[in-house]
């Protein structure tokens, strides 16, 4: 590892140009001129291309211009020790020392550890003096030898202070607990560097703070129990949060990972406000996801499947949800019949040519199309992220395929299920094999896509898509039969499905079963548009009760804070967000969850009865236009929440308290503001 660098790729204080393009463009020839890259203008180019995305300089007076790149033979750092000093986009000024860090695009976990490692060198003061003071090319290379192989000093401890020297720092009289997710681009040099700066901040602050960073050499999983305990989270990243599900429902700061590295005492002030701010923005996705989210170590198989099926569902609602509301949109214009003209009039008019078409038809056509094309992606993304939730990102393509094949066949959303779980066991299995590591590189981006496809798909198409074609006619054969009592026992079960968990895995097997035949209602089975009305609506019932209990009927029965959210579950409620009933359900689930399915059950009962159908997924009341009989929708959701209402009072009035929401609810704290009923 100590061949990382080497004198022949050190500058000392030398000119390299008066720009940062030509101090990158230096540092990669210096790169290609010892071997380690085989294209010095390709290295360059990709160094200049993230820095383009996001400038690397650093407090300090340092940058660290990086990339992977294909060009690229072996890890390799280049140093520079510039006089004087470059803009390298620091807020403080130019940088004097500049390290172009570069990696293999197929790179060794081992080396992409000790580059991480290096960056963390660039938090300590004793490192960066001994680079000015440098007298030799020799004496930079033992400094950063030192650093990479964790010998150098160790990074001074940050002076630590008790709870009582700032009760800014303190919730609920003890210090704040925070978690943070750190993750650049390359997930070699910023990820680390804002690790450092957020831990050492908690501790300079008091404050119980814990960082995940997710670097490209892996990352380590937090302690599930301590998200749970958590105030709040800090996602200092460029690129998705892996896993994010496993943060749903808490209090969030979003930066970027410089910031992390630049401001971490104002990102902690952040977290910490947010955390005492009950109408702060918070990770999205539900309770019951959040607890059944795990870093998959010592996950079962069972739990395993849980989990992917809940990310499959999560990941399939904006599809369905952003075209239902495009399908109703493009009746609301065009009319009921733009379902069956709509191609026609596209292929006949332009915007600027409508020939016979008005303008108004016209739009309703293109949202029409564009609901309909977005409907299309429903089976094969449920599918795909399905298999994503097993197995990362090797499991979307097979899952995708798998899918697709489902959706051509006619086994519907039952059909997505089965082809995601054996496209997400397949991709798996393959991504654990121990492969020689010149064929690892090609594991997620060619082997296990088409190996992945070719066993799930391949089964799809000759053993199980025929089987799973027929139970999903079967079904809908049923449904179409139900007459009567029937209708309205499917809506009592729907509603109570809807009301168990609030967001957990029983909600979205109603939710899913409604949006996945609501294609097959806009087609002409209005069925399908009655059972997609009850949903929505029964979904609407707890939080609508819990407002209504808190804030009009018996305001006493409630804690303060249970009052404010019940200000802010009326908006929710409205919007069709059972999530926000999950706080009154936390705190006491045994009177509060039965009182919920009760009205959930009437008002779904009373949906179906009244033959109401709605061609959008989601919005609750503001898709009025979508739902035909509406204001017999309304009279539906307004017994049930009176219902829920008075019966949760009465329940907390006369029947003592059971055991607490540990017993009950794993997980579920606080409502989810940025997600929809997922």
């Amino acid at each position: 590892m100590s061949e990382i660098i080497t004198s022949a790729l050190v500058s000392l204080d030398e000119s390299l140009g008066t720009d940062k393009r030509a101090v990158i463009d230096a540092l990669a020839a210096r790169v290609a001129a010892t071997g380690r890259a085989s294209d010095a203008a390709a290295l360059a180019a990709d160094a200049w291309k993230r820095e383009q995305t996001d400038e690397t300089g650093l407090p300090g007076g340092i940058a660290i211009p990086h990339a992977k790149s294909a060009a690229v033979r072996e890890a390799t750092l280049a140093f520079a020790r510039l006089k004087p000093g470059i803009d390298f986009g620091a807020d403080d000024g130019p940088a004097d020392l500049v390290f172009l860090i570069a990696a293999p695009d197929t790179a060794a976990e081992e080396h992409l550890a000790v580059l991480s490692q290096l960056a963390r060198s660039f938090m300590r003061d004793d490192f960066t003096a001994g680079l000015r003071s440098a007298a030799t090319p020799e004496d930079v290379v033992a400094l950063v030898t030192a650093a990479v192989s964790g010998t150098g000093a160790p990074a001074a401890a940050a002076p630590a202070a008790t709870a009582a020297a700032d009760s800014a720092h303190l919730i609920d009289g003890r210090p704040a607990r925070i978690v943070a997710v750190t993750a650049c681009a390359t997930g070699i040099a910023h990820t680390f560097m804002a690790a450092d700066a957020l831990t050492a901040q908690g501790t300079k602050d008091g404050v119980d703070l814990i960082v995940e960073p997710q670097g490209s050499s892996g990352y380590k999983a937090l302690d599930p129990k301590i998200i749970e305990n958590a105030d709040a989270v800090i996602f200092a990243v460029d690129v998705d949060v892996r896993e994010p599900q496993r943060f749903a429902g808490k209090p969030v700061v979003r930066a970027s990972v410089k910031r992390g590295i630049e401001a971490p005492a104002q990102l902690v002030a952040e977290a910490i406000a947010a955390a005492k701010n009950p109408n702060a923005t918070r990770v999205s996705g539900s309770a019951a996801a959040a607890s059944t989210a795990t870093s998959g170590a010592g996950e079962s198989y069972g739990a395993s499947i849980k989990r992917a099926l809940l990310t499959g569902v999560s990941y399939m609602i904006p599809f369905v949800a952003g075209g239902g509301l495009l399908i109703a949109l493009g009746f609301l214009l065009g009319g009921y019949e733009i379902a069956f003209n709509a191609d026609k009039i596209l292929g006949a008019s332009t915007l600027w040519n409508l020939g016979d078409t008005s303008l108004i038809v016209y739009l309703g056509a293109v949202l029409f199309k564009i609901g309909a094309l977005s409907f299309g992606f429903l089976v094969p993304a449920l599918a795909g992220y399905i298999a994503y939730g097993m197995a990362d990102r090797p499991g979307i393509a097979p899952g995708f395929v798998a899918g697709a094949v489902a959706g051509f066949m006619g086994a519907g959303f039952l059909g997505g299920i089965v082809g995601g779980l054996l496209a997400g066991v397949a991709a798996r299995w393959l991504n654990g094999l121990d492969v020689p590591r010149w064929l690892r590189g090609l594991m997620p981006v060619v082997i296990i896509p088409l190996l992945g496809s070719i066993f799930a798909s391949g089964l799809m198409l000759l053993v199980l898509g025929g089987p799973i074609a027929w139970l999903t006619k079967s079904l809908n054969d049923w449904l179409s039969g139900l007459t009567g009592a029937g209708v309205i026992l499917l809506g009592v079960i729907l509603g109570l499905m809807m009301c168990f968990d609030l967001g957990g895995p029983i909600n979205k097997v109603a939710y899913a079963f409604a949006t996945g035949n609501l294609a097959a209602g806009i087609a002409g089975d209005e069925r399908y548009l009655q059972i997609m009305a009850a949903v929505m609506a029964a979904g609407m019932v707890p939080p609508l009760a819990m407002a209504l209990a808190s804030t009009v009927i018996d305001r006493k029965l409630f804690t303060e804070p249970e009052r404010e959210n019940g200000k802010a579950a009326w908006l929710l409620g409205l919007a069709f967000i059972s999530e926000g009933a999950i706080p009154f359900a936390a705190a006491d689930v045994f009177r509060v969850i039965p009182a919920m399915m009760l009205g959930g059950a009437v008002t779904g009962a009373l949906s179906m009865a009244f033959a109401v159908t709605s061609k959008a997924p989601h919005g609750g009341i503001f898709v009025f236009f979508a739902i035909d009989n509406f204001w017999l929708w309304l009279l539906s959701i307004a017994v049930g929440t009176v219902v829920s209402a008075f019966t949760v009072v009465a329940l907390k009035r006369f029947v003592r308290r059971g055991p607490s929401v540990d017993e009950g609810i794993s997980g579920a704290s606080s409502v989810s503001r940025e997600t929809a009923n997922a």
